[in-house]
């Protein structure tokens, strides 16, 4: 069962998120965290395919702080203005702070892995070293990894790229293996969104592949 959950981070700003809700038990709490183009469509569809795996699956709304319901198509002026809000108008605390409301929320219903793509695969890895009541964490394609280094990861943490990325370069990918030599760092021979099945840019194989280790990580953690 969906449904839409509103939540209160820690300075009273409230703020809304889609939950997706497994039929039978619950095996643990994912939290997701959206692309560039908010909790749109496919954000909700990742949600409800955790939730066919028996997790409580909620993707909290990031941009909810600029205006409520911005869902965003993946075409090239919606991009720039994903992109715009993510990196120029959005405070990176405040959306640290709307995460960690989303885990405290979770954490009720027991141990809370996080995913998370794009933009949301950067704020993954700073969910590893600053969001507390998360377990693990797999990151997907995050851009701006490369040059937060020094945010170590407190729980078990995987990431994934794209060889084929113009948005990340591999040179990054490779900084990041050498800063971090024991923490799984895969790569897919596919682009940026390679997990989108809205994107042309989806790659079917490689979007297997790393959920099928990202299931792994949540199977040992939760």
């Amino acid at each position: 069962m969906d449904k839409r959950v509103d939540l209160t981070a820690a300075d009273g700003f409230r703020f809304s998120a889609y939950q997706a809700s497994p039929e039978g038990n619950i095996r643990g709490s994912v939290l997701v965290i959206q692309e560039v183009f908010g909790v749109n469509m496919h954000i909700r569809s990742v949600c409800d395919r955790y939730a066919t795996e028996g997790y409580l699956a909620v993707a909290p709304s990031l941009y909810d702080r600029v205006e409520a319901g911005i869902e965003l198509e993946y075409k090239d002026e919606d991009m720039a203005r994903g992109v715009k809000i993510a990196r120029q108008t959005l405070k990176q605390e405040d959306t640290l702070a709307d995460l960690q409301a989303s885990a405290d929320y979770l954490a009720k219903q027991g141990k809370v892995g996080v995913v998370g793509y794009c933009f949301g695969g950067l704020m993954a890895w700073l969910c590893a070293s600053h969001t507390q009541h998360i377990a693990c964490v797999s990151g997907y394609y995050g851009g701006g990894i490369a040059q937060a280094l020094d945010h170590r990861p407190q729980v078990p943490t995987i990431l994934h790229f794209g060889e084929q990325d113009s948005h990340i370069p591999m040179s990054e990918v490779n900084a990041v293996k050498a800063a971090y030599p024991d923490l799984p760092v895969y790569v897919y021979d596919a682009d940026h969104g390679f997990n989108c099945d809205a994107r042309g840019s989806y790659n079917e194989p490689a979007a297997n592949l790393a959920k099928e280790r990202t299931l792994a990580l949540f199977a040992e953690h939760l």
